[in-house]
């Protein structure tokens, strides 16, 4: 394995359901352990209503023995709440947060003490001094209710002047994007590491809705040529491995961090791409 290609990996999951996706997940988290994650992270639903679910994906995986970050949303959360929560998971053993805003459920109005994530940052840098290390969210491609590019980036220095210690960002398919908001984050003065979020593409409806859902883009390139695939799902994985491949080979040419893999609670498609990329030394 070249120096090169010694790219730090990190994974996100999201809290199961059901047992038997507990099991599953179980299962797949041992697989992707062949990578040897920096860390994993575990999501929160709308409102932090999979908190419980999350808390234990996350302690499953430090009995596992391996560096968890529990997503943290301040949708609706009070001081209170917050500090009791950072306590549960501090006694847990966890030391690294995903701090975000979070998504607001369905019908539901604004609430809560915290309007954005970096008064969430601030209140747990306040309550827990340096406990923790704290990931926050970054757009490249711009989050889809900014006012603007300007304001956007100003959103996120305030993240990082709160506190923060590193970002992860939205997955894009767009490496100039990413390199653009990294620049412009150097030139504000902001010390801070920006780790490209990497979507394995496996399924053309499964992305369409995330990426109309979260303002992800797919270049037209890439869409029309998954439309032309219609219903054969071994092309569409084909191309995705030799896109997403592509991209990752761009990023780490360029000078990122690391890479976090978004699994969606799935091995195949990411041991595939850190195969591919030099990263996944039990599989060779």
């Amino acid at each position: 394995m070249t120096e090169l290609s010694r790219i730090p990996v990190s994974l996100e999951f999201f809290p199961p359901k059901t047992p038997e996706g507990a099991d599953k997940l179980r299962l797949v988290r041992q697989q992707l352990y062949a990578l040897q994650p920096e860390f994993c992270s575990v999501t929160f639903g709308a409102g932090g209503s999979t908190q419980e679910g999350t808390f234990n994906a996350v302690r499953d995986i430090l009995a596992e023995g391996v560096s968890a970050a529990s997503h943290f949303s301040c949708v609706g959360a009070t001081k209170v709440t917050v500090r009791a929560q950072l306590g549960v998971l501090k006694a847990m053993g966890v030391r690294r947060l995903v701090a975000l805003r979070g998504d607001l459920p369905s019908g539901y109005g604004a609430g809560g003490e915290f309007h954005y994530a970096s008064d969430l940052v601030e209140f747990i840098r306040a309550e827990t001094g340096d406990d923790f290390h704290i990931e926050v969210a970054a757009y490249p491609e711009i989050h889809p209710q900014a006012k603007s590019p300007a304001s956007d980036l100003q959103a996120f220095a305030a993240k990082v002047r709160a506190g923060a210690n590193s970002a992860i960002t939205q997955y894009f398919y767009n490496a100039d994007a990413y390199f653009r908001f990294v620049e412009d984050v150097d030139g504000l003065g902001l010390d801070v590491p920006v780790v490209p979020g990497i979507m394995p593409i496996t399924s053309s409806t499964q992305l369409m809705r995330f990426s109309d859902a979260s303002g992800a883009e797919i270049p037209r390139w890439i869409r029309l040529r998954l439309q032309s695939f219609g219903d054969d799902m071994a092309s569409i994985k084909s191309f995705g491995l030799d896109v997403v491949t592509d991209l990752c080979e761009q990023l780490r040419a360029g000078g990122a961090p690391a890479l976090h893999f978004y699994t969606m609670n799935q091995s195949v498609a990411t041991l595939a791409l850190c195969d591919r990329l030099g990263l996944a030394p039990r599989l060779q």
